[in-house]
């Protein structure tokens, strides 16, 4: 729930502060005031476009600051968390307070702030959907859309398109693989042909992982036996001493720590500095005995093997020879870039298969995933149709009493007519268009009275109709949507009279469930508010009749009592008579009667369904 909105800079509002609570909020003004302008800052706090040319004259900058109460545990107070911002709690309770921020300068950059960091506007826009839904005259435009009437009944339905459209997307994708491997058969079977001979000369070969170091340094290895044995022998007799020459004049490593460690131990215990010496000494002739032993091991076992180096050279060359051909590009070097070479290979293979069995098998799996489509299309439709009925009749009751008593709202639900060269399928023996959101067209019709035509909205109503067609929907899907603040622009143009009456009520209603912030020029709807905004024009340094000479401002001001009362008596009479006063107190009078009456209503059906509640886990003993 929005608790609080500050604007600076924005068109004739210089800083204005919108407090803001539960239940319906108004907010009224002369023309040109800036009424609009509320609306347009809400637009930018949620992620609207930043539009330089909506600065104040004058200024470098625009902003737009909201503070919000939020649920701490919902999914807004998990994605403001994701993105790096936090809600002040101090958990006494389970909300929060969510800070908004939207700058805009006049070089048309932007910044964007949610609980404290700086995130992309894209995230306010993500955040607005489970915030507050913003309703006004360009609503209406989409409304003419079938694209939007078709959404608007799957929002009241609840219709999941998810399946629908995976289903979709998994027909589509085999009819374009069958399309490609049929009509590109000659340029698949060469390639094909390519692909096969490389991976039949490599399973000749048969190259394993990390073949090619190995033999490298066992080719070494052989090449170079006699040095190493040479190397080897040399080394152990250092060492160990010449097995063969026990008797040698040159003493080896062992003998030589032997003499120091015999005069070490004539002195042992005398002192530790030197004990710990001797000790490090012994430990030093056990490792030469134990390299020593494994240069006499490796000695052993490194022969001169001229059939071995052979067969490894050729084995190497073998390798190569795949490596040049297929080991190139940006894989690892070596076998094992042929080895991925080969598994990308028969990747490609299959793709490529153009023989009758495999276009079969792709065909096949064309006409499952159309018949899973299929299924999954005819469902939606079934439910769009259930929810079209029952929609069509909460729209006309709600027309009745938005001074349309005899008109009536059908929401036709048919196939879609198919495009030649367009996805297409055929349910209930009929061809349908199909798509992702399945094979229906949607069509809002209205028959203002019963000797007029039923035609589609956009063409059969006129500017205030519509208008009461909208909030009619508007009312009809308030159970079924989800965010907590609904806010209408203008909602109400065209309309007047008796009318206008029926839709301060229905405003009123949605704002038993919803925060309702309605900007409005009607002191009809403006009397069932609960909070009441005006925003007042001024000019300043001028001759105060708005002229060159002058500055236009705007302020917002909550009106209650006396004021109240003039600013209704304003809307209505345009001055601030006795007789206009009169005719806005009898107005606040009724519209709190009728506010009275619907709170009674919902205080006794609350109790109902407490008591039936109550009884149920009641029984007989």
């Amino acid at each position: 729930m929005l608790e609080e909105i500050r604007i600076r800079g924005l068109g004739v509002i210089s800083d204005a502060v919108l407090e803001l609570g539960p239940g319906l909020t108004v907010v009224t003004g002369e023309t040109g005031a800036g009424k609009t302008m509320v609306v347009t800052g809400l637009a930018l706090l949620f992620g609207g476009r930043a539009d330089s040319s909506r600065l104040r004259p004058g200024v470098d900058s625009a902003s737009v600051e909201g503070r919000l109460l939020v649920n701490c545990s919902s999914a807004t107070a998990q994605a403001v968390i994701e993105a790096g911002g936090d809600l002040d709690y101090d958990g006494s309770d389970s909300d929060g307070s969510l800070v908004l921020r939207r700058v805009i300068t006049a070089t048309g950059r932007s910044r964007a702030v949610a609980g404290g960091a700086s995130v992309p506007a894209t995230v306010l826009a993500r955040l607005a959907e489970n915030l507050v839904a913003v309703h006004g005259q360009s609503d209406q435009q989409r409304l003419s859309q079938p694209s939007e009437q078709r959404l608007t009944l799957d929002r009241f339905a609840g219709v999941d398109l998810a399946d629908c459209r995976a289903a979709f997307s998994r027909w589509r994708a085999a009819v374009a693989e069958l399309a490609r491997r049929t009509g590109t058969a000659r340029e698949l079977a060469r390639e094909a042909e390519l692909l096969q001979h490389g991976l039949a000369e490599i399973a000749r070969v048969a190259p394993q992982p990390g073949e090619d170091v190995e033999l490298a340094a066992l080719a070494a290895r052989l090449e170079h036996s006699d040095a190493l044995r040479v190397a080897a022998r040399t080394a152990h007799d250092a060492l160990l001493g010449d097995p063969d020459d026990p008797a040698g004049d040159v003493p080896d490593v062992q003998t030589l720590i032997a003499t120091a460690s015999r005069a070490l131990n004539q002195v042992a215990g005398t002192d530790a500095a030197l004990d710990q010496l001797s000790t490090r000494l012994a430990e030093l002739a056990a490792a030469a005995t134990d390299i020593g032993s494994e240069l006499a091991g490796y000695q052993a076992q490194l022969e001169a093997d001229p059939a071995r180096l052979a067969a490894v050279h050729e084995r190497r060359a073998a390798l190569n020879s795949l490596i040049r051909k297929y080991g190139d590009g940006p894989r690892p070097s070596g076998v094992d870039a042929v080895l991925d070479w080969a598994a990308e290979a028969a990747q490609r293979l299959a793709a490529a298969d153009t023989s009758d069995e495999a276009l079969a098998t792709l065909a096949a799996e064309r006409d499952q995933a159309a018949a899973r489509f299929t299924e999954a299309a005819a469902a939606v439709s079934e439910q769009r149709r259930l929810a079209a009925r029952q929609l069509s009749e909460l729209i006309t009751a709600e027309l009745a009493g938005l001074a349309m008593p005899a008109a009536t709202v059908r929401i036709e639900v048919r196939p879609r007519h198919p495009v030649e060269s367009g996805p297409q399928v055929v349910i209930g023996g009929q061809p349908a268009g199909a798509g992702p959101d399945g094979v229906d067209e949607v069509e809002i019709t209205l028959r203002p009275h019963p000797d007029a035509p039923a035609l589609a909205v956009q063409r059969g109503a006129s500017g205030g109709e519509l208008s009461r067609v909208m909030l009619a929907i508007e009312v009809a899907l308030a159970g079924t949507d989800p965010v907590p603040t609904m806010v209408f622009d203008e909602v109400d143009a065209g309309v007047g009279g008796r009318a206008a009456v029926e839709v301060g009520r229905r405003l009123a209603r949605l704002a038993r469930n919803h925060q309702v912030v309605v900007v409005t020029h009607l002191a009809q709807v403006a009397a069932f508010a609960d909070r009441h905004l005006v925003v007042d024009k001024s000019v300043a340094g001028g001759s105060g009749d708005g002229g060159s000479g002058g500055v236009t401002r705007s302020d917002i001001r909550s009106v209650t009592g006396e004021d109240r009362l003039v600013e209704l008596a304003r809307m209505l009479a345009g001055n601030d008579s006795a007789v206009a006063r009169e005719h806005a107190a009898q107005l606040l009078e009724a519209a709190r009667a009728d506010i009275a009456r619907l709170d009674t209503a919902r205080l006794d059906t609350a109790r109902l369904d407490t008591a039936r509640l109550g009884g149920a886990g009641q029984g007989e003993p």
